[in-house]
């Protein structure tokens, strides 16, 4: 192949070698030196010299943008995918700061975010997965610059020189790997540009609200340019802690990015990004929707909670503040070497994350629970090379090597608080009827488990024991992919794309277990009593105590039965024809499946699979109250059947999607308020119809809108935290989402403009989640559930309904100076994120809101 392009073998080899070190200045310098001798010329066009002539300009708007989402450049009306575009404007005018604003205006993207700052979850078309684990791998593969944002402790960054954000919708396996399964969000940045350039923007709302940003860009040489960016993010939390007396959802957050340009006349193009971020927030807050016989005793004992009956009053207690800190930092390379006909691509990128969080996981102003602690770090590398090149003018060729490597270093300590003696005290009084207290207990298992009535006396729930924890995770992975796209007319484009895919996870665990109570087998010294003559009316209601034995031993592993390794390959493909019905319309059908890796359940329920109990035992290894579950979930595969239709007149743009998706294996990670339940569902599907329109109505006012129709069933799901589901429709996806903007740009006689922008954002109602695993019928003496509908009704009640007006004036002299005002959730609509069943509170259930009404002013200037 080398010398059919015109280089020797010995040539080849350093491109390569270079390629692979494209975030190291070594081999940026090495291929530098090198490239004189091209064919082609691969300048940037970034700058306004003779080596950098000024770019034409480009028309953000409509159809006209210009996207990489197949990993070549291409206008968003000649990509044959399903591809929403957020450009920098957009970002700007929508006063959009980070990931989570995304969704009003996006409206196929869902972005939630629950337990700490740091935890974020994805979903496109109704698939995607809670984030409060990082052995979980995500659904929606999220990519900045190229680099993949394994978890989404590296994901959370604010938006100050992005140049767009593409939305990939459906699986995008062929070219993005093992990650992408329901879809992409790539983040695209500003180039460094060759003229001195930049931005400060300052604004200041309600909740003391303080951002502030800036850029700067220009040349050091005649071909090499730089380009920093930097900023904060202050904000007062909107939910004030009556116990604590802080604020908590409250926003505490900087970053700085700065980047390298090596643009030569010819030759190869280096860009070199680093950058750096830091949370320190308190979040997030939880809020009582439910109460129930626990929250009489919690009061019982002096402690409070909410008000169930107005979830949004925004007060909420806790007995501490929660820590959410995070640093997150990370360095990546990218060289383009054009080759003759060959364009050649290497990214090479490394990323360090580390968290530190505790919450006060009653949320009560008791101190039931008095630490829930995790301190997690994560280093991943990643190596992507890539060529493409044409045959004639009839096949453009695409293929590619991506490696990845990740490990995940994960301690906790989940203890009792102060308080949980006396409120196990009245649990179980209300349990046996008033007929036991906890003393009785202990002596009464004293007596009848250990031979002596003084043995566990003082020892059931004590303060500061529990569980400690220690994970380990080691993910490496390697993809071979292709794609060529041949053009069989003028007209008609055939796209075949394969993907291959190999991935191994080794995994261990070091949990130890200091709850004595959950320690104890009650079924035996129950059995030991009624041996010994006691009445069974007297022993057996023992047994209803078992729901209080929360943290119980932990089988840990490598052990003899369970090997801590996973080991997944996959094919994926995409197939598509695509046709120009006119100049102006494009359409296309395709066909494409998608592959998410084995997720490790990295927690106190990573319990092993009841398949393994056999093993187990016979390997004795068995252990008192040992809970079965799942170590981990197998793979998912997906699968897409879509019909598409872009249209671009200039003045008016339109795009339709219609297609059927489906997840075979769909893992589910399921709270059931002590714990998570991971599991696979056999099958999930969705029929759907998306549409994405903008029109220039008049000079100065342009129009744009979108709508998602979604209808998602559990084909099959038999093993559920439910039982059977199958046939039912997934909670958490709303059938319709509607998203619609109008900006309106107007000039004035002095070359100022006045910009005003409004969108709303709305999602029909929806059921929040499937069912609450704490209300499932169950015998208390044998655990065994009765009916799991008392389950799935319990969370009827909790729906949710988006409706989201956003907003923002501008003044914009012609000397780049503009003052702003600006809002979102303008009428304060307030609605449900997430409900789950309240942590050691049977009957109970809890929640978290979305954010209230914001508002504020800006000033800015950009040169």
């Amino acid at each position: 192949m080398g010398r059919a392009l015109g280089a020797g073998p010995g040539e080849w080899r350093q491109v390569m070698r270079a390629l692979a070190l494209g975030g190291a200045g070594a081999g940026a310098l090495a291929l530098a030196g090198m490239a004189r001798a091209a064919d082609a010329d691969t300048g940037a066009d970034t700058g306004a010299d003779a080596a950098h002539p000024p770019a034409a300009p480009v028309v953000e708007e409509g159809n006209a943008i210009l996207v990489t989402a197949t990993k070549r450049e291409q206008t968003l009306q000649d990509v044959p995918v399903a591809v929403t575009v957020t450009t920098g404007a957009t970002l700007h005018d929508a006063q959009i700061r980070d990931l989570l604003d995304l969704t009003s205006v996006v409206p196929s993207l869902q972005v939630v975010q629950e337990q700490s700052s740091t935890q974020m979850y994805f979903s496109i078309r109704g698939f995607g997965n809670g984030a409060n684990n990082a052995g979980i791998e995500p659904s929606v593969g999220v990519f900045v610059d190229g680099v993949y944002r394994s978890r989404s402790v590296s994901q959370i960054a604010d938006f100050p020189d992005v140049a767009r954000v593409e939305v990939l919708r459906g699986p995008q396996s062929t070219l993005f790997g093992k990650n992408a399964s329901a879809g992409v969000i790539s983040i695209v940045t500003d180039l460094p540009k060759f003229t001195l350039g930049g931005s400060a923007e300052l604004s200041y709302g309600n909740y003391n609200a303080l951002v502030a940003k800036a850029t700067l860009t220009g040349p050091i040489t005649d071909t090499l340019a730089f380009s920093l960016a930097g900023g904060f993010n202050r904000r007062d939390g909107y939910q004030h802690d009556a116990a604590t007396g802080a604020d908590i959802n409250n926003r505490n957050r900087g970053f700085v990015r700065g980047q390298l340009l090596y643009d030569p006349a010819s030759g190869p193009r280096v860009r070199l990004i680093a950058d750096w971020g830091q949370i320190d927030e308190l979040c997030c807050a939880v809020t009582n929707l439910r109460a129930s016989s626990t929250t009489a005793a919690i009061m019982a004992l002096g402690g409070q909670v909410n008000a169930a009956a107005n979830p949004y009053a925004d007060t909420v207690y806790n007995n501490f503040n929660s820590t959410n800190k995070l640093t997150n930092y990370g360095v990546s390379g990218q060289v383009d070497y054009q080759w003759g006909q060959v364009k050649l691509t290497g990214i090479t990128a490394w990323r360090h994350s580390h968290a530190d969080q505790n919450q006060d996981s009653d949320f009560t102003s008791l101190d039931i629970l008095g630490e829930n602690a995790l301190d997690q770090s994560i280093d991943t590398f990643t190596q992507e090379l890539r060529a493409t090149t044409t045959l004639g003018k009839a096949v453009n060729l695409l293929f590619g090597a991506y490696y990845f490597n990740e490990h995940i270093r994960q301690t906790g300590e989940l203890r009792y608080g102060t308080q949980m003696r006396p409120y196990a005290d009245l649990l179980i009084q209300g349990a046996t009827g008033g007929a036991e207290n906890l003393a009785q207990v202990e002596q009464f298992v004293g007596a009848y488990g250990a031979g002596n009535p003084a043995a566990y006396v003082g020892q059931f729930f004590t303060p500061g024991s529990g569980l400690s924890e220690a994970y380990r995770l080691a993910n490496e992975s390697y993809s071979l992919f292709a794609q060529a796209d041949i053009h069989l007319t003028r007209r008609l484009t055939l796209t075949g794309g394969i993907n291959y895919t190999h991935d191994g996870k080794r995994f261990s665990t070091h949990v130890t277990s200091s709850d004595v109570f959950s320690g104890i087998d009650l079924a035996q010294v129950v059995g030991n009593a009624l041996t010994a003559g006691v009445p069974a009316a007297s022993a057996y209601p023992l047994l209803a105590l078992r729901a209080l034995q929360f943290m119980p031993p932990f089988l840990n592993l490598p052990n003899a039965a369970e090997p801590g390794r996973t080991n997944d390959n996959n094919v994926s493909f995409t197939a598509r024809l695509a046709y120009d019905v006119s100049r102006h319309v494009n359409a296309y059908v395709s066909y494409a499946t998608g592959f998410k890796a084995s997720s490790v359940n990295l927690s106190r329920d990573s319990r092993p699979a009841l398949a393994d109990a056999a093993a187990i035992v016979g390997d004795g290894l068995g252990l008192a109250n040992l809970r079965y579950g799942s170590r981990f979930a197998g793979p998912e595969r997906s699968k897409v059947a879509e019909v598409g239709l872009k249209g671009n007149w200039g003045r008016a743009s339109l795009n339709l999607a219609g297609f059927y998706e489906e997840i075979d294996g769909f893992q589910s990670n399921t709270f059931t308020g002590i714990g998570f339940d991971l599991e696979n569902a056999e099958k999930e599907s969705v029929w759907g119809l998306e549409v994405e329109g903008q029109a220039r109505v008049a000079r100065e006012l342009v129009l744009s809108g979108s709508l998602t129709y979604l209808a998602p069933k559990y084909d099959r799901y038999t093993n559920s935290s439910f039982g059977d589901v199958s046939g039912a429709t997934p909670a958490g996806i709303p059938p319709v989402s509607l998203t619609i903007a109008a900006t309106e740009d107007h000039p004035l006689a002095n070359g100022d403009h006045i910009v005003l922008r409004a969108d709303w954002h709305y999602e029909a109602p929806y059921q929040v989640e499937d069912g609450l695993p704490g209300f499932i019928t169950t015998n208390p003496l044998t655990g065994q559930v009765i009916s799991y509908q008392s389950g799935i009704d319990a969370a009827r009640p909790y729906r949710a309904l988006v409706s989201e007006v956003d907003g923002s004036l501008a003044y914009r002299r012609h000397g780049g100076v503009e003052l702003s005002v600006w809002t979102r959730n303008m009428f304060n609509h307030r609605t449900l994120i997430a409900v789950f069943d309240s942590p050691a509170q049977q009957g109970s259930v809890s929640g978290y809101t979305n954010q209230p009404r914001t508002f504020g002013v800006a000033a800015g200037w950009k040169f």
